[in-house]
């Protein structure tokens, strides 16, 4: 670590980030509103957060002028989703303060390498095998079917995933993957899943936001709710501590979600890590007096990183493309009139051009005084937009 990584870095400097999507979008606000200026390297020139940024280097995330131009502009840079190529995290790094490490994202990346450090860690992730090669599915144990069979890498909101129940799928399953490089998880019977987003600084100090409990629908999360009680005290703290132990493993700098499932006998094991904010925690804009954005802009700057504190029982919603397309093939804005109406609603749209079906638009924070009184929102705005009830 070089005295420039740990130097604390004052409003008025430019941060970059490499990604134009909706996180950062909004990490580019909230660095905004804490006085810094912008940077986004991404080669879609209507990005969202290339088009609120100061600056947007319009090249791929591989590009070296584009990279070299980046480092140019900026006294920091992190990243907004978690397939960036790590090694163009670890070539920035080679001229400016990066968080996360290209090393670390590249762990998160590869979910072999991401079960092995589970195991590491001594947090338990759910049973699985390695399958590389047609001798490591000959060898996979019947006792991991049925099973979920994952790509190593690029899976994310379900996709590269195929529930397998026989030896017999399993291979099919493989070879409609294309034989690529994958993990056989077993199917675990689950209550319901939950996420933990911890900040850490370089110094090793480590907060985190409260536990989440999550809902996902055609493996993308639909529904968030935050607030006292959602996950048993024990359970909560047990979440707490292992996420703290895979970032303190990783020896990770920034902000990192971490989700789980939870067994039907209460036991918790980790699915996957994410090194960057989460869609699980957006509703921290609204509910808590520091979002887990503003965690990122402090961690990459060394600023100081004080916990996070919960006003206000919470709601997320998610909202889809789908949402356009409920009267038909041509899209319609949805009754945001009617949803604005509505106490504590908060409306966060991240000005994507073209509304697609299961594309991530927005969401929808709905908070309130008391846990009943935020379901009761939400699940009024959720009949008002057409999402199904939870």
């Amino acid at each position: 670590m070089s005295a420039n990584d740990t130097q604390v870095i004052l409003p008025g400097a430019t941060l970059g980030v490499l990604g134009g999507g909706q996180l950062g979008r909004m990490f580019a606000h909230a660095a905004q509103a804490m006085g810094y200026f912008t940077a986004v390297l991404d080669p879609d020139a209507t990005s969202p957060a290339g088009r609120v940024s100061h600056h947007h280097v319009r090249t791929g995330y591989e590009d070296p002028k584009g990279l070299a131009e980046l480092a140019q502009q900026c006294a920091a840079v992190t990243t907004e989703f978690e397939n960036v190529p790590a090694g163009s995290l670890i070539q920035l790094a080679e001229r400016l303060p990066v968080s996360p490490a290209g090393a670390a994202v590249a762990i998160a990346q590869d979910r072999a390498a991401e079960k092995a450090h589970f195991v590491k860690c001594g947090v338990p992730c759910a049973p699985y095998a390695v399958i590389e090669t047609a001798e490591q599915l000959a060898a996979v144990n019947d006792a991991l079917l049925p099973g979920i069979l994952k790509t190593a890498r690029m899976g994310y909101d379900g996709k590269g995933q195929i529930r397998v129940k026989t030896r017999d799928k399993l291979v099919a399953g493989w070879n409609e993957l294309g034989q690529v490089a994958c993990v056989l998880e077993k199917m675990l019977p689950l209550a319901h899943e939950c996420s933990v987003i911890v900040a850490r600084g370089r110094d090793g100090t480590i907060v985190h936001l409260p536990v989440q409990r999550n809902l996902h629908r055609d493996g993308i999360l639909a529904v968030t709710e935050v607030y006292e009680g959602n996950l048993p005290a024990a359970q909560a703290e047990q979440a707490v501590a292992a996420a703290k132990s895979v970032a303190i493993g990783l020896d990770y700098v920034g902000v990192l979600c971490v989700e789980f499932f939870v067994l039907d006998n209460g036991q918790l094991v980790v699915n996957e890590i994410a090194p960057r904010p989460h869609n699980s925690g957006h509703y921290s804009q609204n509910a808590l007096d520091v979002s887990q954005f503003e965690l990122q802009v402090r961690c990459m700057t060394n600023l100081p990183l004080v916990q996070p504190r919960q006003h206000s029982a919470t709601v997320m919603l998610n909202l889809l493309g789908d949402l356009w397309f409920k009267h038909g093939d041509s899209p319609q804005t949805p009754a945001w009139e009617q949803i604005l109406a509505l106490p504590g609603a908060h409306l966060h749209l991240y000005g994507k051009v073209d509304a697609k079906r299961a594309r991530k638009m927005g969401h929808l924070n709905i908070t309130a005084a008391t846990p009943e009184q935020a379901r009761a929102t939400a699940l009024k705005a959720a009949d008002i937009l057409g999402i199904p009830a939870f």
